[in-house]
């Protein structure tokens, strides 16, 4: 009689504790195996068939900060120079992006070169500090006979916030100067064609901080063109009122991130569900099967 009562207490609980590992089971394989995905490396890998897909963008380029070119992420922009000429272009980026830029400098074939000569990109945030390549060619040298070279620099992910002291990428303006470094004298002034493409990956919340900045780093210089220059020079002749000129940088697409969501949240929220089913679990496990059968009902 007693070995029946003992088995038949302990066959609920032996039921519950199997639904309690099921669920904690299932819990954690649906936050598992959907969570990996915005925390997995999403690098972008250099490829010439981005730079075919993007859109055209500006056809001339900048030759210094403040006359920098807008470029929108996902553009293509073309320029024509000499070589020895700064080209600038300027584009944003937004928090947890990680941008990469891509340059391709098409040299003249039917140019006698009288030496290699050395190609290199260098991109700066809103705060005109130098930036450094996570990864890429940031700088190649291209021999006397060649048709093209091809630069690629991949920033660090732009952070929230930052510290004052620290050279963080933040959210805003960032500047891409292209030129060369390194040139026998007699090939300068010689004609090439340029084509610079910007494009970025979402890092995920791996890489959020606490933090916001109250404005990104978006100076208000931008470059005006020609018939700008024109039409505002018309206006101040004829005494009307002066159209205001256009802001350094578009927002990206959607605005400017507000800094608080990241999928960290995610992440605590089935911690959170993790720990308690853990909890259950435990409890079930040391709790035992109730009152023992020697111990009488009155006591």
């Amino acid at each position: 009689m007693r070995t029946a009562l003992r088995s038949s207490r302990s066959v609920p609980s032996r039921r519950r504790l199997g639904r309690v590992a099921a669920g904690a089971a299932l819990a954690a394989a649906a936050l598992f195996t959907a969570a990996p995905p915005a925390l997995a490396d999403t690098s972008p890998s250099p490829s010439a068939s981005q730079d075919e897909e993007a859109e055209a963008g500006p056809t001339e380029a900048g030759t210094a900060f403040r006359t920098a070119a807008r470029l929108a992420q996902g553009q293509r922009g073309t320029a024509s120079a000499s070589t020895g000429d700064y080209l600038y272009w300027v584009f944003p980026a937004d928090t947890g992006q990680r941008p990469t830029v891509r340059a391709t400098v098409s040299l003249p074939a039917e140019q006698a070169r009288q030496g290699a000569s050395t190609w290199r990109i260098d991109v700066y945030d809103g705060l005109r500090r130098r930036q450094p390549c996570t990864y890429g060619l940031q700088e190649r040298r291209a021999a006397e006979e060649a048709a093209e070279v091809r630069l690629t620099c991949t920033l660090r992910t732009v952070r929230a916030y930052s510290e004052p002291w620290a050279n963080d990428p933040l959210p805003g303006a960032y500047y891409v100067r292209l030129t060369v470094s390194r040139l026998a004298a007699d090939d300068l002034g010689r004609p090439f064609q340029a084509e610079v493409a910007v494009d970025s990956r979402e890092t995920g919340g791996s890489t959020a901080v606490g933090g916001r900045l109250s404005e990104p780093l978006t100076p208000g210089i931008s470059a005006v063109s020609a018939e700008e220059q024109a039409e505002e020079g018309t206006t101040e002749e004829d005494g009307a009122e002066q159209a205001p000129r256009p802001a350094a940088l578009a927002e990206p697409e959607g605005g400017w991130s507000s800094g608080w969501w990241t999928d960290r949240w995610l992440w605590t929220a089935g911690g959170a569900v993790l720990a308690a089913l853990a909890g259950v679990f435990g409890y079930t496990l040391t709790r035992g099967n109730g009152r023992p059968d020697r111990v009488p009902p009155g006591v």
